[in-house]
């Protein structure tokens, strides 16, 4: 699990966070085939700022590129990113992945 907390900036569309740190995962928002590392994003407007969330699943030597990619994805498409790091799975979210599996060999 990767949380951010954001300011987005001028005509910046909350569902375009998660497009963006799509495409840098699996190389474009809407791909063909399974992600090399399945996820999934959120975002929720927290009083002035966004609180971006993604759950995903990666091999253990994959995480710290993983979390590389989403942190570079946030850098580039947002106003300001205030704070971006892991956290645990919340409750609410364990199902979300509990049938992924990361792409091996790829």
């Amino acid at each position: 699990m990767h949380e951010a907390e954001l300011e987005l900036g001028p005509g910046i569309e909350p569902a375009s966070v998660g497009a963006a740190v799509t495409t840098a995962l699996c190389g474009h928002w809407e791909h063909d085939g399974p992600c090399r590392w399945p996820h999934h994003n959120a975002i929720s407007l927290a009083e002035q700022r966004y609180i971006f969330r993604t759950v995903f699943v990666a091999a253990d030597r994959d995480e710290a590129q993983v979390r590389e990619l989403i942190d570079a994805a946030l850098v580039g498409h947002v106003r300001q990113v205030f704070r971006s790091d892991a956290r645990a799975v919340a409750a609410e979210e364990a199902d979300l992945a509990k049938d992924w599996r990361p792409l091996e060999g790829v």
